[in-house]
């Protein structure tokens, strides 16, 4: 039906009189019943365009009949009941036009059967209606983003590779950090910024060029690019461009920046699902080289592919086999220019590949599960580290040990801690545990309770990569915080980047108004060290004072800096 209240018949009747008599023998029975009479082909082709839930033609009238008003429902496309009511049709007519379409014949007058035979037709119209929606809601579940209307991945496929001509290119568009939009607003602000996003998208793209939502915040588009690398990226520049534009969700006005693959037929695939995966290969190579960006697609990356899962395959035993060590960075405190505290720095030295940067490991490790025991053994060695520094005469020596998020989030983690300070002897205000801004504001609640807790047990907090992400100083103020740590980012352009210059004010102030320690990471120059000192930062680090050293080389300094720090050559080499 047309809603469940309304039961609407096209009567097709050239007398009043026998309208009427109809609506007035069928109102009782169907409450909400609306009929509208028609009595000739060009009116009853206009009627047709609106919505009817079944057609009672009378067979025989000056300018019209039955069989020609069949003609013009089947012309019209829709399926609806179609019963003839007259008192001038023969049997055999009336089984005749069955025969060719019409769903019942009944004699006028015989209400009796008019009734019965017409609620048969509207349970029948109910029936398969709602099937026909009901298949209509599985296709659409099974080939739609129920938030945004999008085709999935799925139905991007079956369009995609029916159209697929050479020359095309598959753009795969990440969202660069949309998990902090999430964290820090809520979902329901998400869901509204990915509608919006959608739409946005489907803006942008050219006309005929299919757009799909295939992840929780990635998108492919498959365009027209000619067969050129410059056509492809002129398209995934002005996609990146639709993108320089606020969001307005809720009164707030938000910024997206995104990050897109690029893989070009034939060269990179042959069908969709392999442009597609080349596509998602090169904007991974995007996000790792700082985000924002567009990447074709590299034969190379395939290779790294295979090196990842080598990787993925030989970390499993690098703790047993004790291929992994510590590096300890020193950090400075900048009014007595001597060494605070270390930052401990987790290396692999590979038995084939030789030594591989945390870069290249952590993220695997974080994705195969394969963090908590390597983050267990980098606290266990780095505590036990400390306490024989401590032992050595530095008493007062700190050490920083990093928590990726999904360290962070496991139960029982001031267990864990307590535990290792306990075995190793080494007072909690010794120890800072070091998290990155992002990981502070996913959950921000979780995040308040747990820092709390590290808080109590006299461990100190720091929080890493400040300044970089969708930082809410409501927050800020309730986590239990010792340390703010100034990116490098900033650090390496406050010579030639006001904002730069002006950020690092920034934070120096606030960290001062919440009473926290200040500490910049990255200083390389004498320049950046002088801004820094004269802007009020507590601590530092950076290869301008050292690089990560073994413990023995951090000792040899430990003993050897009361002649003071170097100010211009790092004091060792990097292990």
């Amino acid at each position: 039906m047309t809603n469940q209240e309304t039961t609407r018949i096209l009567l097709v009747e050239d007398s009043e009189d026998d309208a009427l008599l109809l609506e007035t023998v069928l109102a009782p029975v169907m409450p909400g019943l609306e009929i509208h009479r028609v009595d000739c082909a060009p009116d009853m082709t206009e009627a047709l365009n609106r919505p009817w839930d079944l057609v009672i033609s009378d067979h025989s009238m000056p300018r019209f009949d039955a069989f020609r008003a069949l003609q013009v429902l089947k012309a019209s496309g829709q399926d609806i009941p179609f019963i003839i009511y007259s008192g001038a049709l023969e049997h055999d007519r009336g089984n005749s036009a069955m025969r060719v379409g019409a769903d019942d014949h009944i004699d006028k007058g015989n209400f009796g059967r008019l009734v019965p035979v017409v609620q048969r037709a509207l349970r029948h119209v109910r029936t398969t209606r709602g099937m026909r929606e009901a298949e209509q809601s599985r296709t659409r579940l099974e080939n739609y983003d129920g938030l945004t209307g999008l085709a999935n991945q799925k139905r991007f496929l079956e369009i995609a590779g029916a159209g697929l001509e050479a020359g095309c290119a598959v753009l795969y568009v990440d969202l660069d950090r949309f998990m902090r939009i999430n964290d820090s607003f809520g979902y329901a602000t998400g869901d509204a910024l990915m509608g919006q996003i959608a739409r946005r998208l489907e803006r942008c793209a050219g006309p005929g060029e299919v757009v799909a939502r295939i992840g929780r915040d990635e998108f492919a588009l498959i365009v027209a690019a000619d067969g050129s690398r410059d056509t492809a990226r002129q398209r995934a520049e002005r996609l990146m461009q639709c993108f320089s534009e606020a969001f307005p969700v809720n009164g707030q006005s938000l910024f997206l920046t995104i990050s897109i693959g690029i893989a070009l037929a034939p060269w990179h695939g042959e069908d969709v699902p392999t442009l597609l995966k080349n596509a998602e290969s090169a904007m991974f190579d995007a996000k790792r080289q700082g985000r924002n960006m567009l990447q074709f697609y590299r034969h190379e990356l395939n290779v790294d592919t295979g090196l990842r899962l080598k990787l993925e395959s030989a970390l499993r035993h690098a703790v047993e086999r004790e291929e992994l060590f510590l590096a300890y960075q020193p950090i400075i405190d900048v009014e007595t220019r001597s060494i605070r505290g270390v930052e401990a720095l987790v290396r692999w030295r590979h038995p084939e590949l030789g030594t591989i940067p945390p870069d290249q490991f952590i993220g695997i490790a974080d994705e195969s599960g394969q963090i908590i025991a390597i983050g267990e053994w980098v606290l266990r060695t780095a505590c036990a580290q400390a306490r024989k520094w401590h032992d050595a005469g530095f008493p007062d020596l700190a050490v920083a040990v990093n928590f990726s998020a999904t360290q962070f989030k496991q139960p029982g983690l001031h267990d864990t801690i307590r535990q290792v300070l306990e075995s190793c002897g080494l007072a909690p205000q010794h120890l800072e545990v070091e998290i990155t801004e992002s990981l502070a504001m996913q959950d921000a609640e979780a995040t308040a309770t747990t820092l709390r807790g590290l808080k109590d047990m006299g461990v100190k907090i720091s929080i890493d990569d400040f300044g970089t992400g969708y930082s809410s100083l409501g927050y800020l103020r309730r986590f239990p915080i010792d340390i703010l740590k100034i990116d490098k980012s900033f650090v390496r352009d406050v010579d030639c980047d006001d904002d730069s210059a002006a950020i690092i004010r920034t934070v120096v102030g606030l960290a001062r108004s919440l009473k926290l320690t200040v500490l910049a990471e990255g200083v390389e120059t004498q320049s950046q060290l002088d801004f820094l000192a004269a802007e009020g930062c507590d601590r530092m680090q950076g290869y301008y004072f050292a690089k990560p050293c073994d413990p023995a080389t951090l000792l040899k300094l430990l003993r050897s800096q009361g002649a003071g720090v170097p100010s211009q050559e790092p004091l060792f080499a990097a292990a």
